[in-house]
């Protein structure tokens, strides 16, 4: 094969070089489709039952195979066996045997096609989504169906794994020493593939689109964590490169985890907090190797997606206690609920939102939903009696919503404390700043908070009113906008002049073009990707906190975002030309959170 380069998303860094090992790759290539004679119908159905009992049997073996730290893994398992279980795709695919006398492989293809049809036709981008999930289950049954059932169990040497997706339930028989990488078609950053991957420290990338098409079966191939791209076929001479650039990688990765329990301080004396942002329990671990000084965003949206009911106020609590008493005396920030119309609830059915950017989500949906809110509350104030909790509100526009949270918050201490269950009556509350009225009016919700956080990615797309998953304008899209760096600057100064402790998270943490201005406006915190911690603690001990006040008052005097964006390239790469030959390559690639 002739040397080809594909684009992905990069959801773990790092460069792995080795040969492509397929997970049920070319599965329709390979499905038979045939008309049976009548006599032949009910082996069929007969194969079609045992089927799906063998891949029931499969899922329940890996589900019990799950560790008790990687809960949230068991429960998408438990949802993938409810999907077995539900009889309406398994009769529709037994009609079309008996109908029509279609091969049992053949039927089941044709009941998801039609299934998929309506899923297709929803308005609602999340529940379209879960089609993604039915597919891998009927996977699991063709395969066993057609007699492929290849596993990771069955890899022989040390490979990179291709697959269409990945499952708590493949990657449970994972065996670490001889996986090299992952590339998957579907995915997204938080996905559990990404997540797996950068907490066990395995190059990984997603969304690679033409991955099925163009790898095959043995190629030798590299995956490219630093730039988001895969190399098939190299020839000797980017061999000889990559092999090179991944060994100057390890050794920077090397020296920076050494350093990465130093504490964030300049060579002058600033000292700043850095923390991490997290979704799974299971990620604490690289928090903890990675030199992060505490939780400054838990996302609580994941106990809620892929399931068909919502989690108890107990199943919560005991997640969410575990994550305090695991990181006390460390700091857990915990931000509420922030789902919508492209991420919904099942329980909730769909909401048709033209814009769900500017919809029903966020606060506005847990205030809409105040018995959903109130479980959540509950369980992060119980969780509150083991440590070092604090708990966060997203998108609050104006006072409004801020003191109707902050009431139903109240009424949730007040039930507990009636009820004799301990929680801490001092626990800090505060909110997301990352909408452009937030901004305007910081020094009044100030007065009403413990502390604020800077969510810079939604800031920066409503402050300049962009999708920057719109690739017509996702040029606009940029975190040192003059009006993005004024509007930070005045919620800094406004939490500082209310006495309260501002904290940043997004994209812009994690950016070693933004972050020494960010120390100038004098943070307390700043909040990002595990992975990404170690790098940027190095900048900011090699940065001096004169010169990053220096630089931004430069900058708030730039008019223009090309004039900004030249001045802090020209000052960065002079001050920090090591980490930028990897630490900001992956910008382009990674979606850090917030």
């Amino acid at each position: 094969m002739a040397r080809v380069i594909i684009p992905g998303i990069s959801v773990s860094t790092g460069i792995a070089i080795g040969k492509a090992f397929f997970l049920n790759h070319n599965r329709m290539a390979h499905l038979p489709r045939l008309t049976v004679a009548e006599e032949a119908v009910a082996h069929e159905a007969e194969r079609l039952a045992q089927a799906f009992l063998q891949a029931e049997g499969e899922l329940a073996a890996a589900r019990d195979k799950v560790p008790a730290e990687l809960k949230e893994h068991r429960l998408i398992i438990d949802s993938h066996l409810m999907m077995l279980k539900d009889p309406k795709l398994r009769n529709a695919a037994r009609a079309y045997i008996t109908d029509m006398r279609l091969n049992a492989e053949w039927a089941l293809e044709k009941a998801l096609g039609d299934l998929e049809k309506t899923f297709g036709a929803l308005d609602d981008v999340y529940i379209r989504e879960r089609m993604q999930d039915v597919r891998f289950v009927i996977v699991k049954v063709q395969s066993h169906l057609i007699g492929q059932d290849k596993d990771l169990r069955s890899i022989e040497g040390r490979v990179i794994i291709m697959a269409h997706d990945l499952t708590p339930a493949d990657t449970v028989e994972l065996d670490v020493n001889k996986i090299l990488g992952f590339a998957t078609v579907q995915g997204g950053k938080t996905s559990h593939t990404g997540i797996m991957a950068r907490t066990l420290g395995i190059p990984a990338m997603v969304g690679v689109a033409d991955l099925e098409s163009h790898v095959l079966e043995g190629d030798f191939v590299i995956i490219d964590g630093l730039s988001g791209r895969i190399v098939i076929d190299p020839d000797e001479d980017e061999l000889t490169r990559y092999n090179e650039l991944s060994a100057q990688f390890e050794d920077y990765t090397r020296r920076i985890i050494r350093e990465c329990q130093l504490p964030a301080e300049t060579s002058d004396g600033y000292r700043v907090q850095v923390l991490a942002n997290i979704e799974l329990l299971e990620e604490v671990a690289a928090v903890l190797d990675r030199g992060g000084e505490g939780i400054g965003l838990y996302r609580t949206e994941y106990s809620y997606l892929n399931r068909t009911d919502l989690p108890s106020e107990e199943e919560l609590a005991e997640k969410y206690s575990d994550l305090v008493s695991i990181m006390s005396p460390r700091r857990v920030i915990f931000r509420t609920l922030d789902l919508g119309a492209d991420k919904f609830i099942q329980s909730f059915g769909s909401l048709e939102e033209p814009n769900p950017a500017l919809g029903m989500r966020a606060i506005r949906f847990c205030l809409r939903h105040p018995d959903l809110f109130r479980t959540q509350l509950r369980a992060v104030c119980r969780a509150s009696a083991y440590g070092n909790a604090s708990i966060m509100f997203p998108m609050i526009s104006g006072l409004k919503e801020l003191r109707r949270a902050k009431s139903l918050l109240r009424d949730a201490q007040d039930e507990l404390r009636s009820e004799g269950i301990p929680f801490n009556e001092e626990m800090p509350v505060g909110i997301m700043v990352e909408l452009p009225s937030a901004v305007m009016i910081a020094e009044f919700l100030a007065d009403e908070c413990d502390f604020f956080s800077i969510g810079t990615n939604d800031l920066i797309q409503y402050s300049v009113g962009i999708d920057r998953t719109n690739r017509h304008v996702s040029y606009l899209y940029q975190p040192l906008h003059p009006a993005v760096l004024r509007a930070i600057k005045h919620v800094t100064d406004a939490a500082h002049q209310a006495g309260i402790e501002v904290s940043l998270c997004g994209e812009v943490a994690s950016d070693p073009f933004c972050v020494p201005i960010i120390m100038g406006m004098q943070v307390d915190s700043i909040s990002l990707t595990p992975q990404a911690i170690p790098g940027i603690k190095r900048v900011i001990r090699q940065a001096r906190m004169t010169d990053c006040r220096d630089l931004l008052r430069e900058v708030l005097s730039c008019r223009t975002v090309g004039r900004v964006n030249r001045l802090v390239k020209e000052t960065i790469f002079k001050r920090f030309p090591e980490e930028l030959t990897f630490f900001a390559s992956l910008l382009d690639n990674e979606e850090h959170g917030g």
